[in-house]
């Protein structure tokens, strides 16, 4: 069977666990435009695109980092650590600063986004998954069904979204990208990105990118999933990566 047919029942396979796959969802197609070199060392947990720069924030312990990313080469132009007790997962910016989520410890580590400097923390209550902001609230997702509205001065919960799909909870929402009127969240483990309506939570469409090609991806290894997403407003157009992947893809949806 061809390796393609594989990751497609694969990730129909794990859709099922998680919660995604219902024929009521439409299917978002997509151009791929063009792929970039990525650090296949990165293990990619929030993605972000400002002013001509990506921004990136790595995970595990011992590895955890934010960077800034040139685009056409992939070169890490500027790289903070993160505390090797910290486990660093998704990324936002609100306004001159970048705000970092922590996985276990409960922690959002907030950095001048010029000079990567530390500038003060906020703490929360549970796992931290992925983190954007629509210029008004940050929405964070903690691996499960629910996203939270969290106010960007204080961190405060304001709302609690639970995200369905034609009638069941869409489990395993993880890194997220705020886009106008949406959310687009990858569900975690699968080649799935998630349209979501920010104010029913209701998912309305679905990327799949089970066919992207086995160059821009690491095969082989199961934590090297699909995991990050930004979103380029001067031209509409999304940049996605994996974990450990030595390519970032740039998408333009079709629809």
């Amino acid at each position: 069977m061809p390796r393609t047919r594989c990751r497609g029942l694969w990730t129909l396979a794990l859709c099922a666990l998680a919660g995604c796959a219902s024929s009521a969802v439409p299917s978002i197609e997509y151009e791929i435009l063009g792929t970039f070199p990525h650090d296949p060392a990165a293990y990619t947990q929030g993605l972000l695109f400002h002013e001509g720069q990506l921004f990136e924030s790595t995970g595990r312990y011992g590895e955890s980092s934010v960077r800034r990313v040139d685009v056409p080469t992939g070169e890490v132009e500027a790289r903070v650590a993160v505390d090797s007790a910290l486990f660093g997962e998704g990324l936002a910016r609100v306004g001159s600063e970048l705000v970092q989520l922590t996985w276990k410890a409960g922690r959002a580590l907030v950095y001048d986004i010029e000079t990567f400097d530390a500038v003060r923390e906020f703490t929360y209550e549970g796992d931290g998954w992925g983190l954007c902001y629509d210029g008004e609230a940050l929405w964070m997702s903690d691996g499960s069904s629910a996203l939270e509205r969290r106010d960007p001065r204080t961190f405060t919960v304001l709302e609690t979204v639970e995200v369905m799909r034609g009638g069941s909870p869409q489990r395993r929402l993880n890194e997220l990208e705020c886009v106008d009127d949406w959310v687009y969240a990858n569900v975690y483990q699968t080649d799935i990105i998630v349209r979501i309506d920010k104010v029913t939570g209701e998912v309305l469409g679905e990327i799949d990118l089970s066919s992207v090609p086995l160059d821009a991806r690491r095969p082989g290894d199961i934590e090297a999933v699909l995991n990050g997403i930004a979103y380029v407003p001067e031209t509409g157009v999304f940049l996605v990566t994996g974990k450990l992947w030595p390519k970032l893809l740039a998408l333009r949806l079709q629809e």
